[in-house]
């Protein structure tokens, strides 16, 4: 009875062997994941028909260049309209020298007046009064002076007022003709083409859909145990699976570890499959052309140690 007892014990221990050695088989690295990389949606930022959108899938792009552009006509009649009305505002202004010319000889023709009397005066040749005349008039006209001053510098600050806000109208209307232009934010490969030439955009509507091809990165789940093996900044080796046990191997670098636990994904395989609950963490892979979105692949945390 004992003997028979202990076959079975030796039978069930060799299929639960049996069992382990399938699950390392069929999932090898300490984490599997899929590859992701950075998209953006580019929207239209202003209104108006496409005027020219020279984008195809799969165009390599550079940030900042410049692929189409919305209609500007609108905009660029409305800023010209503006300019024409600084022009005519600034046209108001007064040349002040000029317009105080006329007292300022005045004054001059005055104070000289004033020389030849109290030359006059000292000579007992003229009275008392003259003097008195033409210093009252001398100190009329410098009033009138710093009036008239007063009153064209404020009209002329006035004027400056009223142009500074035309410009600011007109910045707003530079800043929505450059809205129309449709350029890449990044630098990257198209992905998806949502609009095509001649179509009407509006404010939010979708262009097209690019994403960073050059920078992958994995997201791979690990159970909370395997979190003592990993952290930030730390390389790993990274296999792309092909299909047919065709595997790439890459450099990759820790860049992320989630602080919160989740349940594990479906389409993803933990070392330990019987656990629920994973952490997810990104791991940066420098792409030579062959990974794609989507595409499964696993990691070994310990590429440099025996285990």
């Amino acid at each position: 009875m004992e003997t028979k007892n202990i076959r079975w014990i030796i039978l069930a221990i060799s299929l639960c062997s049996l069992g382990i050695s399938c699950r390392t088989k069929n999932n090898p690295y300490d984490a599997n994941g899929s590859f992701e990389a950075t998209e953006v949606i580019v929207s239209a930022e202003a209104n108006g028909k496409i005027m020219a959108f020279d984008v195809e899938e799969g165009s390599e792009l550079k940030a900042g260049e410049i692929i189409g552009f919305i209609d500007t006509i609108q905009l660029y009649l409305k800023k010209c309209q503006l300019e024409s009305s600084i022009n005519a505002v600034n046209n108001r202004k007064t040349d002040v020298n000029k317009q105080i010319a006329v007292l300022q000889q005045q004054i001059l023709t005055a104070k000289q007046e004033k020389k030849r009397i109290e030359n006059l005066l000292k000579a007992d040749a003229t009275n008392r009064k003259q003097l008195d005349d033409v210093n009252a008039q001398i100190a009329t006209l410098e009033k009138q002076l710093e009036a008239q001053k007063t009153t064209i510098v404020n009209a002329n600050n006035s004027i400056t007022e009223e142009s500074d806000a035309l410009q600011i109208q007109i910045a707003q209307l530079q800043d929505q003709l450059t809205k129309c232009y449709i350029n890449s934010p990044i630098n990257g490969s198209v992905l998806v083409k949502y609009a095509e030439c001649g179509e009407l955009a509006m404010v939010g509507k979708a262009l097209f859909k690019m994403a960073d091809l050059n920078n992958m990165t994995l997201r791979a789940y690990v159970t909370s145990d395997q979190l003592t093996q990993l952290k930030i900044g730390q390389e790993v080796k990274v296999y792309a699976d092909f299909g047919e046990d065709n595997t790439r191997t890459y450099k990759g670098k820790i860049a992320w570890i989630s602080g919160k636990s989740e349940f594990t994904p479906k389409t993803i395989q933990t070392q330990d499959e019987r656990a629920n609950l994973v952490y997810a963490v990104k791991i940066k892979v420098k792409n030579d052309g062959y990974l794609k979105i989507g595409m499964y692949g696993g990691v070994d945390f310990l590429s440099n140690t025996e285990h």
